[in-house]
């Protein structure tokens, strides 16, 4: 059974992937799902940074029409499309707007499915040289049968090798897991 922050938290994701589908089918739709997603980012990302923007589009005590005056200028100043600005606006209208992020997450998958890419998490004990990475994600995209994005994070507890995260698969080619592995045996 949830808990009631569990019940929110679900009910959160669910209204998230349904506004995420919406978007992502209009952009399917007309081609234009690559831009939406980029919009969708920048504009997650601006309320990020700005806070002040953030509180007053989340406010309910201020009046809609109010932060509706100030989301359409903000959208007149970054030149997004018409249907990222009209589906900002329609956000700020049904009070989804704390929505945006999880809607943006989960449109980066439906992205990410429509365009064959599959995003790992390379943790290495020192930095992976350019061609390291490269050659790496392409030992991945051959496992995976993807474009692989990735992400290289380093971790010194390692010792050497590599752990790679994809999805829920993770593949450890650290020493560490070796010793581990041998120190079991023993």
């Amino acid at each position: 059974m949830y808990s009631k922050s569990g019940e929110i938290t679900l009910i959160r994701s669910k209204v998230a992937r349904r506004y995420a589908k919406a978007i992502f089918s209009l952009g399917k739709e007309d081609g234009n799902f690559e831009q939406y997603g980029k919009e969708l980012k920048e504009f997650s990302n601006l309320l990020e940074q700005n806070r002040e923007l953030s509180i007053f589009l989340l406010s309910r005590l201020i009046p809609l029409e109010s932060r509706q005056g100030v989301l359409k200028k903000v959208l007149e100043k970054v030149g997004f499309s018409e249907v990222t600005n009209r589906f900002l606006m329609l956000l700020l209208e049904k009070e989804r707007m704390d929505q945006l992020d999880g809607i943006w997450r989960y449109y980066e998958k439906l992205m990410d499915e429509a365009m064959n890419i599959v995003r790992a998490e390379i943790i290495t004990p020192i930095p992976l040289s350019d061609s390291q990475r490269e050659r790496l994600e392409n030992a991945l995209a051959t496992f995976t049968g993807k474009k692989v994005k990735s992400v290289v994070n380093t971790d010194p507890s390692l010792i050497g090798g590599v752990l790679v995260k994809i999805g829920d698969m993770v593949l450890d080619g650290s020493i560490k897991a070796q010793l581990e592995g041998l120190k079991q045996s023993i």
